[in-house]
């Protein structure tokens, strides 16, 4: 697959709602099968109903904090097609506060937003470093740039995502297989849509699909957007710490 094709078979976690949804929508509006999974088949067949080209999706339902589920899940579709697009979107936010601050907690989000993409990458490797080709996508966010105030857990995941990345990217190049980080800042979800704090530069999903499928296409390796949200990220995380302090105080509640 060259990097401006479009990827024929694409497979996207979370993807039943929000920012998945939109992301199969896309991709499949540009020719490709999707095949989609998250936990609930309802709501993946309503989405695989809804896409643009009729015949398009597949749905395979697992609990991506499932080792066992995904195997099943990747197994059924590489049995179909090879995937040349893997898009590892679950995720989830849950604020941290002092008041509710457990380790059990902390370690469920991690579960999620980073175990289940390191469960899927290890399950993934066999079959694209076999072929030696494909390309893995992993959704982190503009918070793992800096600690912020009721994000720790959030934003520690998403900071480990980054670094993981980084960490595979050469040795991945050198089997054939690429990968991209995708950083969004805010984007109009469900999820987004229970956030009491203000969210600057918000964004809608199917504009942000279509920025990620624009990106990826080109080989991006960082996907950062919108570029407001990216560029006052990365300028709260140079300030000195004491500035950074000054800062974040003025978020508590």
């Amino acid at each position: 697959m060259s990097i401006s094709q479009t990827p024929k078979h694409v497979w996207i976690t979370g993807a039943s709602s929000g920012l998945g949804a939109a992301l199969a929508n896309t991709y499949a509006a540009a020719g490709a099968q999707v095949a989609l999974t998250a936990r609930s088949r309802d709501r993946l067949d309503a989405c695989a109903a809804a896409l643009p080209t009729p015949g398009r999706g597949s749905v395979y339902a697992a609990d991506v904090t499932e080792r066992n589920e995904l195997f099943k899940a990747i197994n059924a579709i590489e049995k179909i097609a090879p995937i040349d697009l893997a898009i590892l979107n679950a995720g989830t936010y849950t604020p941290t506060n002092l008041d509710e601050w457990s380790t059990e907690s902390i370690r469920d989000l991690f579960e999620i937003n980073f175990f289940s993409v390191t469960t899927s990458i290890e399950l993934l490797l066999p079959y694209m470093r076999a072929r030696r080709r494909g390309h893995i996508a992993v959704v982190a966010s503009v918070a793992g740039d800096i600690g912020l105030p009721y994000a720790a857990s959030y934003s520690a995941s998403k900071a480990a995502l980054n670094r993981i990345c980084q960490s595979l990217r050469a040795e991945l190049e050198r089997e054939g297989i690429r990968i991209s980080v995708i950083n969004p800042g805010f984007v109009r979800t469900p999820l987004t849509s229970r956030n009491t704090f203000p969210m600057p530069f918000l964004i809608d999903a199917n504009r942000a699909a279509d920025i990620i499928r624009d990106k990826l296409s080109r080989g991006h390796f960082n996907i950062r957007f919108p570029w407001q949200m990216s560029v006052a990220m990365r300028l709260l995380a140079a300030l000195p710490p004491s500035l950074t302090l000054l800062l974040t105080r003025r978020m508590l509640r």
